[in-house]
């Protein structure tokens, strides 16, 4: 079953930038390594139990070659850092993805086999995983992970792993704007598999909402309802 979120993936132009603005934000930020075979890099922030991840393209032929491959969630990424960048995906912890996959596959959701993947941190420890993506029948800002490494070990590749200066000590929520939250909540609901909820009317974001929660995080899905307005993850 899907247990939290597990971390969001920030697309950046360059890493080494990334990390400095993200430092001047209170984030204690960390190399994370290399996605071998992918032409990526990414760094860490990583909180008490999930975490911050910064995303960049390391080897642009290597990554090119990478994105034919099916099962990869960052396809398309140069184009969506030449368009600004930012908050791209938020990844969905599971605690048996295989098993999440066959769930989903079984409602109607069109979602990709599982994959293995893995990075080497730069102090030499090997992290391992296991991902899935929604495929073009249901595009969504999401991608589910399993992790082989458990998380005693992860909290290693960096030191002091959820002592942040800004205080941040997890994700508890990410906002995704959309135009029709009535609508999208149905759809987030079937690859789910969980009741879609109410639709509230926010008195802080000002917006119409739909709140999808687990026991730890929570993630909401608002409508615009004035120009310029709303929040984005």
């Amino acid at each position: 079953m899907f247990t939290r979120i597990d971390h969001v993936m920030i697309c950046v132009p360059d890493l080494k930038r990334g990390i400095e603005q993200y430092t001047k934000l209170g984030f204690n930020m960390h190399p994370g390594g290399s996605h071998p075979g992918k032409g990526t890099h990414n760094a860490i922030a990583f909180n008490q139990d999930d975490y911050v991840e910064l995303l960049a393209i390391r080897d642009q032929p290597e990554y090119q070659a990478a994105v034919r491959a099916p099962g990869y969630p960052s396809g398309g990424l140069a184009e969506f850092i030449a368009a600004g960048g930012g908050i791209r995906y938020i990844a969905l912890q599971s605690d048996d993805l295989a098993k999440d996959v066959a769930a989903m596959r079984s409602r109607g959701v069109d979602v990709s086999d599982v994959t293995d993947g893995a990075r080497r941190t730069p102090a030499g420890l090997d992290l391992r995983w296991r991902v899935a993506v929604p495929g073009a029948g249901n595009p969504l800002p999401v991608f589910f992970l399993q992790h082989l490494t458990p998380v005693e070990e992860r909290r290693k590749q960096v030191p002091g792993a959820g002592e942040h200066p800004n205080k941040v000590f997890k994700l508890e929520r990410a906002y995704v704007v959309t135009p029709n939250a009535e609508a999208e909540a149905a759809i987030y609901a079937k690859v789910l598999g969980i009741a879609q909820p109410p639709l509230q009317r926010g008195t802080v974001i000002m917006s119409t909402w739909r709140c999808f929660s687990w026991a730890i995080p929570a993630w909401a899905l608002p409508r615009r309802t004035r120009p310029g307005r709303g929040l984005t993850p």
